[in-house]
């Protein structure tokens, strides 16, 4: 199966600080759904950062789509980021756009024409359980509801990629289960499916999916041993 992400031994440093990410070698396929495990400061949101080209590695090589992110031009980057719709822990909403502007602002940066935005706004609206606040400016939703406009601006478009770290945090149980399902929606129409959670009650919801776990920066196999060991001091 050709992979739609893959990293080569990436590593990530902050300035003159120890790797914040380390020793990264793993592929993403097509159409598949992962979960991205580890406790608080293990690196799950800069490894997404990595996904979703807000960030270059210090080190390694990132391909996606089957070219090399890190050495693509500033000039392709938009149309890149466009194929990855990404759900943010603050949600980023444009605070003086509505529910509904914000959820549409994929399609018109797109170049969608107007006429054929509004069937699908007002269908995330619906989905997401916000339909009566569509004109709300962000300011005047909750939290919960901030989250849910943010998931539906991501994935109005059918990303190729869907990355989202901790969408779940904001939202009761059973709005999470109904964001999931929406992601494991997304994921059967061919999206590949990145979500970043700590929850691990979460994992059992999506049968088919796949997990990764961080411990300090470094990838863990399934029995909890590293993937890739550090080498041993003067090796």
């Amino acid at each position: 199966m050709t992979s739609i992400v893959q990293f080569e031994n990436v590593g990530l440093r902050y300035g003159s600080s120890p790797e914040t990410l380390a020793d990264l070698s793993f592929s993403l396929g097509p159409g598949a759904f992962y979960f991205l495990t580890g406790a608080s400061g293990a690196g799950k949101t800069s490894l997404l950062r990595l996904l979703y080209l807000a960030q270059r590695p210090s080190r390694g090589v990132i391909r996606l789509f089957g070219e090399d992110a890190v050495l693509l031009p500033r000039v392709r980057l938009p149309g890149f980021r466009r194929r990855i719709g990404v759900v943010f822990q603050d949600f980023r909403l444009v605070p003086h756009l509505s529910a509904a502007d914000n959820i549409a602002l994929p399609l018109r940066v797109a170049g969608v024409a107007e006429a054929d935005i509004v069937a699908p706004v007002r269908e995330m609206l619906a989905w997401v359980g916000l339909a009566p606040r569509a004109d709300a400016l962000p300011a005047t939703l909750s939290g919960g509801e901030q989250q849910r406009v943010a998931i539906a601006r991501a994935v109005i478009n059918r990303p190729e990629v869907l990355v989202a770290d901790e969408p779940t945090g904001n939202v009761d149980p059973e709005m999470a289960e109904r964001l999931l399902h929406l992601f494991d929606s997304l994921n059967r129409l061919g999206t590949t499916v990145v979500v970043a959670t700590h929850d691990l009650h979460l994992l059992s919801r999506i049968p088919n999916a796949q997990m990764m776990r961080l411990d300090k920066g470094r990838l863990l196999d399934p029995t909890g041993a590293l993937r890739h060991p550090p080498r041993p001091v003067g090796a």
